[in-house]
């Protein structure tokens, strides 16, 4: 379906002194509420749309609305939603902040006199959408919603044929979201989402609670299951599945969510009298079931061939989308990409008049009170609130003397618990302290609040500290991403530690910094890093600088430095799909970087932990490096088969040569330079060799120095590296 054009005139945005200059109705300006990742879809989604132009963007976070603003050519960057208003010139603004925001800021919005659009769920009380919509009505100002998925080319065509009456009455709808929540295992747990048990069936039920009212209207009764109850680090309680059946007059309705690790499936199946229909959203299919004038046997075959036939149709139809996007012949690459952007068409193209049903505030607020009666059960059974983290520092204890950075992440948590259990007070720097599990909220353990980028904070949490382990990293994309926020960061870290006098400076690097092909030999501390590093991985050339600056500050300005490279770290908090096997995709098949028979480095993450803490006070190691890997005695291949015995899976397995997955990544790089892409870095065969890891590593000097002795018995590994996080994926 493709909505209407708009011909109305653009409303005036307000600004301090009053309305802004009237915009032509040709051309409507937007403005961002959030640069997180929903962002970036709206941003690509609206430059589809020729009579809509995206000209500011405000977060709290600025420097992350800069890069924002850069990626995407937007001219104006500001730091809250006031500022952003005030400056006048918008038509629109979307609100992509958490759920529990949405309402004070489309209010801040509605009241300037600006048209809004929210992302799903429009609130998180039904209440509040109610009021809402009577504030909208009072400006004569649209309110939308984007429930996405109900513009999702297969739903559009399942919704075509339900209403032009091919299916028939209906009498029975089930629709299923089984998909992983990966951050109910590996966090953030402190999202909105994860706070209360309820909650995601706000976030992610709003989405089949969209499509069940769209096909079946607001239910006469519902009724609720949820089962695999889950303890977070927070100490708050997830349920991982949930069941509810409704009925609407003569028809039954299933929504079915699963949120373990498992297959992915997002589909509507629909049946009537005269047919039946199924919308995969996932694989960008649909299916139309109705008899045909033929004898049963012929008519059962009919039907299987037409259904085959169209789906293989539709199968390579989005393929071809995908691929005539990157040469930008295609207004949207991704169906999810495709399914934004038509909400974004329907939602502008209605400005001034009716908004489609699918995108009303009164449908948003409908879809929040029947999640919020789903959700009520397990909100009646949550258990009391967790305790709040500790004090910055305990009457009569002593004061921290170790700063750790990072602490939240696989090997920071490992460390904390060791120094907790040495009975050492530690100090955090956290930008959010509720990331911290509750199982690490310890007396000994102190939070500050605040930010690695900010000097103010880094300089107060350094007060009084002796030892900094720096074991952050950023998760970004771009070289210039991590040259803010990894390189730049390490120095101002290593600035305020000398400013305060600290004793010692752990930094962890990697050895994916090294060369390790297959002509790499056997590689000690001694052997430099990758010299052509710059044509290597952008996290490994992010390490290496890092370390490089580290050094020079340790000659120069004698900052007492001790550097880390561990091997592939493994074990309990981490995942079994460990990448330094090979390439995953989907949690089930895996591409070994080659062959997979040499033996690969691998640790513990206790041991890495373990060597860092020994390394705290020893004296003599200032400006020394220490490679961190067991005795090698599992290869890839074998990795794999105890994962598969341990787990009784059957992992599909590719044995897949380095210059494949070169020369897929030349095929990108190429792409990207016809079509002009920023994000373009020739790609180096020597970077993919590199991952096969089939250098020796001796850690001979860390074994003496520090008294190291990782766990290289190949059973003790198994149980520890391979077993210990398969289980807790699968508890």
């Amino acid at each position: 379906m493709t909505p209407p054009t708009s011909t109305a005139p653009a409303l005036p945005a307000a600004n301090d002194q009053g309305a802004s200059p009237r915009i032509p109705p040709s051309r409507r300006r937007a403005g961002f509420v959030g640069t997180g990742y929903i962002a970036e879809w709206h941003a690509k989604a609206l430059a589809t749309l020729p009579d809509v132009e995206l000209v500011a963007v405000c977060d709290k976070a600025r420097a992350r609305a800069q890069a924002f603003a850069d990626k995407f050519h937007v001219a104006r960057v500001h730091e809250s939603l006031e500022e952003m208003l005030a400056a006048g010139g918008l038509d629109a603004v979307h609100i992509l902040l958490p759920p529990d925001l949405h309402v004070q800021a489309a209010r801040t919005a509605l009241d300037a006199g600006v048209h809004v659009l929210t992302e799903k769920p429009m609130c998180d009380r039904a209440e509040d959408g109610e009021a809402l919509l009577r504030l909208a009505e009072s400006k004569g100002r649209s309110l939308g919603v984007g429930h996405n998925f109900l513009y999702s080319g297969p739903y559009e065509q399942l919704r075509r044929d339900v209403r032009a009456g091919l299916l028939g009455p209906l009498d029975h709808v089930a629709i299923t979201w089984h998909r992983e929540l990966p951050q109910v295992t590996h966090g953030p747990f402190d999202t909105w989402m994860l706070r209360d048990p309820g909650n995601v069936m706000l976030e992610i039920g709003s989405h089949s609670v969209a499509h069940l009212l769209d096909l079946v209207g607001r239910p006469d009764s519902l009724q609720v299951r949820h089962d695999l109850p889950i303890e977070l680090p927070t100490g708050r309680t997830f349920y991982r599945r949930w069941h509810v059946d409704a009925l609407k007059g003569r028809v039954a309705a299933e929504l079915r969510f699963s949120f373990i690790p498992g297959f992915a499936e997002h589909r509507i199946d629909v049946r009537g009298l005269l047919g039946s229909a199924s919308a995969d959203l996932d694989r960008n299919t649909y299916s139309l079931r109705r008899h045909l004038p033929r004898s049963e046997d012929f008519d059962r075959h009919d039907m299987i061939r037409d259904e085959a036939r169209g789906l293989a149709a539709q199968a390579r139809q989005t393929l071809r989308d995908y691929i005539f996007s990157k040469f930008r012949s295609r207004r949207a690459g991704t169906p999810y990409g495709s399914s934004i952007a038509r909400t974004l068409e329907a939602f502008y193209g209605g400005l001034g008049g009716p908004l489609d049903e699918r995108l009303r505030g009164q449908t948003g607020t409908d879809v929040v009170r029947i999640c919020e009666q789903i959700a009520q059960p397990a909100r009646a059974a949550r258990p009391a609130a967790p305790a709040a983290p500790p004090a910055r520092s305990d009457s009569g204890a002593p004061p921290a003397r170790i700063l750790v950075l990072g602490a939240t992440g696989f090997i920071g948590a490992e460390l904390l618990r060791q120094l907790d259990a040495s009975g050492l007070r530690t100090r955090l720097l956290l930008r959010s302290p509720d990331k911290l599990p509750l199982s690490l909220r310890t007396p000994q353990v102190e939070i500050t609040r605040g930010d690695l980028s900010r000097e103010a904070d880094l300089s107060e949490a350094m007060k009084g500290i002796d030892c900094v382990y720096h074991l952050a990293r950023a998760n970004v994309k771009t070289w210039a991403d991590y040259q803010r926020d990894e390189i730049d960061v390490t120095r101002r870290v290593a600035d305020a530690a000398l400013a305060a006098g600290v004793k010692r400076f752990i930094y962890t690097g990697t050895i994916d910094s090294y060369y390790a092909g297959v002509h790499a030999g056997t590689i000690t501390e001694d052997t430099p890093l990758d010299p052509n590093i710059e044509r290597r991985n952008l996290y490994a050339r992010a390490k290496a600088a890092s370390e490089e600056l580290l050094l020079q500050m340790h000659r120069e300005r004698k900052l007492p430095l001790v550097i880390f490279r561990p091997g592939i770290v493994i074990g309990r908090g981490g995942s079994p799909f460990h990448w330094g096997v090979g390439m995953w995709s989907h949690g089930s098949v895996c591409e070994l970087w080659g062959d997979g028979r040499n033996k690969l480095p691998l640790v513990l993450v206790e041991d890495v932990a373990r060597a860092l803490l020994a390394a705290r006070e020893l004296p003599g190691l200032e400006g020394r490096s220490f490679n961190l890997a067991a005795d090698p005695c599992l290869s890839a291949q074998e990795y794999l088969d105890e994962l598969d015995r341990l787990g009784g899976l059957r992992l599909r397995r590719i044995e897949t040569s380095i210059f494949k997955f070169y020369a897929v990544d030349m095929f990108k790089w190429i792409v990207k330079v016809l079509v002009g892409h920023p994000e373009r870095r020739r790609p180096s065969y020597r970077d993919w060799e590199s991952r096969t890891q089939r250098a020796t590593f001796d850690c001979s000097r860390a074994k003496a120095t520090l008294g190291w002795r990782p766990v290289s018995d190949r059973a003790e590994l198994i149980r520890l590296g391979i077993e210990a996080p398969l289980r807790e994926l699968l508890r």
